[in-house]
């Protein structure tokens, strides 16, 4: 060990410890774990899994998944540098899930709800034909059996490698949240890091009541896209969770810690 207390990097066993993005300390993993994943040191809220975040929201085994094993075409037959078939086979890997969207029913603190989870870590959590009839159908769940829909959101936007068909299901979702808000049903649309593109223009912020985690990236598009398109420096932090409930974009700001107790004290509020 370092004199000053701190272990030298050949002295970490790999895995133990990880980097803070938020402080760039050091920080012990099972302790940001035991922590909802956050940063003890600075409340950087790091990118969980769907699996995660299911875990984090809903009550012991209460979450029933619907549309299990629907997996994503290649209608395109699109190849970049590797094929989509590539892509879409080392996401599954790496996340054990089919795609990006994992949806079903569930309870909150007692309170029965459809919840709908996007997964970063599923080639950024984008949006295509999966992940759209996934959502549209936990839309349409909720509005057939008359409770709250919550959806979490962690996107990079439409899928490119559906082209068009990942394009529509901006359409289509925004429809089923139309239908369900039609019938008086509630939609807690909460955004994570990041939400970003077509998932940010399209259900995720239809939302009834909108939450978003502390500093989460919320936007259409990168700055660096911006400041190419329009040649004009940007206000600092301007895609933060932080700045879009200043201009009314977020309702509210809400640390992971406390998410299940809001949303349950939510629909306690709303009557559903």
């Amino acid at each position: 060990m370092a004199m000053n207390g701190r272990a030298k990097k050949k002295d970490i066993p790999e895995g133990l410890w990880l980097k803070c993005p938020g402080c760039e300390e050091m920080v012990y993993r099972k302790r940001v774990e035991e922590n909802f994943h956050v940063c003890p040191e600075c409340q950087y809220h790091f990118k969980v899994g769907a699996r995660q975040r299911i875990a984090l929201l809903a009550d012991a085994d209460s979450f029933e998944e619907y549309l299990l094993n629907l997996m994503s075409p290649d209608p395109l037959e699109f190849v970049d540098r590797k094929s989509y078939v590539e892509r879409l086979a080392d996401a599954q890997r790496q996340t054990n899930l089919y795609d990006a969207a994992v949806v079903g029913r569930a309870y909150i603190k007692g309170r029965p709800v459809i919840l709908g989870v996007l997964d970063p870590n599923f080639i950024m959590g984008s949006m295509g034909s999966v992940v759209g009839e996934k959502i549209t159908v936990a839309a349409e769940k909720a509005t057939e059996l008359g409770v709250p829909l919550v959806i979490c959101s962690a996107s990079g936007g439409a899928r490119m490698m559906e082209g068009i068909l990942s394009l529509a299901q901006m359409s289509k979702t925004s429809a089923a949240v139309a239908r369900l808000a039609r019938a008086g049903g509630l939609f807690i649309s909460v955004m994570t890091n990041p939400t970003t593109a077509g998932v940010a223009a399209s259900f995720a912020s239809l939302g009834d009541i909108i939450i978003a985690e502390p500093r989460a990236m919320i936007g259409f598009t990168g700055p660096r896209v911006i400041y190419q398109t329009m040649k004009q420096e940007l206000p600092e932090g301007f895609q933060t969770a932080e700045f879009m409930m200043e201009h009314g974009f977020v309702d509210r700001i809400v640390a992971r810690s406390n998410l299940r107790s809001e949303i349950a004290a939510l629909i306690d509020y709303f009557g559903k």
